[in-house]
């Protein structure tokens, strides 16, 4: 019995044995598995890391760049002013009266002397017609006394009395005839009209105003310049006016006066210009922009607003750096000095020098020693080239990116 018993424990002890030797095989092979498989990644990621590293490091930062060149830069005192007219005069009668007709409409061109506006003027016509009839009788009395004085027939008192008498009656001609004129508006000069103020038959009262009369041919630009710039001004100084009324398009006007007194306000000195309008298309009232235009400042480096980084350190400027700068280089930040604008442009003073190239476009992604390819190089009037050969026009980089 015993030994029944012992071969059956036996028999159980191996078959667990047989169980569990299995189960431990399977949890190392597992557990060596996961180690090797992390050992593995861990490699792959550091040397995707070193490469990728590798990569970015030798990256090129695209930019637009130009070579700065000294040029010759106009020199101009610049202002806001606005356009009058030389002549513009709004029509009115010198005397009351009712309008009989109209020989204009709103808006019309007319020349000096023509006929705008007719008052009635039926009494005056016929008291005309009196006077003239008093006057030619009167003459005829002048004669007829030249012709019997000299006989004695008549007496040389009546011969002045008759001389007397044809003086008055051609001179109450003459003061009808004035009155008459009273009741006619003509045009004064050529210009236009401008809105109608009155209509047939309604009554007007002297000075009652029935539209304007203005010559677009020539006009005034007024405005005003700093005292400090008052000796740099003279008569027959050009000017250049422009006005967003006419974008791209600029009109020379030339300073005809200057006012003798300086404005106790503001310090300014009051400058007028002749403007020549052929066309008539500029118009009185207009806001525009002078221009004094002054000797050309020679010989100075100017660079585009865009180039120029302000910062609490002032203002600085990223040049390309290197034996082909003009294709690729290493970014240095360069302090610069500005001064005046120039358009879209600023004059530098001081900081770089002719020749060095200046990234104009792109220098907000460049890094100090960053690698840079130049993609676009930019001249000073602003055309593009490319600085590598292109395959096609989609494959240059445009000058925004």
């Amino acid at each position: 019995m015993t030994d029944g018993r012992e071969l059956i424990d036996d028999e159980g002890n191996d078959k667990l044995l047989k169980d569990e030797r299995p189960a431990s095989l399977r949890r190392t092979i597992i557990i060596t598995i996961v180690v090797l498989a992390l050992i593995i990644g861990a490699l792959y990621f550091w040397r995707m890391m070193r490469s990728g590293g590798q990569a970015w490091q030798a990256q090129e930062v695209p930019v637009t760049a130009m070579v700065a060149k000294t040029s010759d830069v106009p020199v101009s005192l610049d202002a806001v002013g606005s356009l009058s007219a030389v002549r513009e005069v709004l029509l009115a009668p010198e005397v009351a009266g009712r309008v009989s007709s109209i020989h204009f409409n709103s808006g019309d061109y007319v020349r000096s002397g023509a006929p705008l506006v007719n008052l009635y003027a039926g009494p005056e016509i016929a008291d005309r017609k009196a006077a003239q009839a008093r006057a030619e009788f009167a003459r005829l009395q002048l004669k007829r006394s030249e012709e019997l004085a000299p006989t004695g027939a008549e007496s040389q008192e009546l011969l002045q009395e008759r001389r007397s008498q044809l003086q008055e009656a051609e001179a109450a001609v003459a003061q009808l005839d004035a009155r008459i004129r009273q009741k006619r508006i003509l045009a004064p000069f050529s210009g236009k009209l401008g809105i109608r103020q009155i209509d047939p038959g309604e009554y007007l009262n002297a000075g009652a105003p029935v539209a304007s009369l203005t010559a677009l041919n020539q006009l005034y630009v007024d405005f005003s310049l700093p005292q400090q710039d008052l000796a740099k001004l003279e008569p027959g100084t050009e000017v250049n006016v422009v006005t967003d009324a006419f974008p791209g398009q600029t009109f020379t006007a030339k300073i005809n006066a200057l006012d003798p007194k300086i404005d106790e306000g503001t310090r300014n000195v009051r400058v007028q210009a002749t403007l020549p309008n052929p066309g008539q298309n500029l118009r009185p009232g207009m806001y525009v922009t002078a221009s004094v235009m002054l000797a050309p400042e020679k010989g100075v480096i100017v660079l585009p607003l865009t180039a120029i980084q302000t910062s609490a350190q002032g203002d600085s400027v990223v040049v390309i750096r290197g034996e082909t700068a003009r294709k690729k280089g290493k970014a240095e930040f360069v302090p610069v000095k500005t001064g005046r604008r120039v358009g879209e442009s600023v004059v530098i003073k001081s900081g770089i020098k002719p020749g060095d190239v200046i990234v104009t476009q792109g220098q907000l992604r460049v890094q100090p020693g960053a690698d840079l390819a130049v993609s676009n190089l930019v001249s000073t009037n602003g055309t593009a080239s490319s600085a590598k050969p292109k395959k096609s026009a989609e494959a240059a980089p445009s000058e925004g990116q």
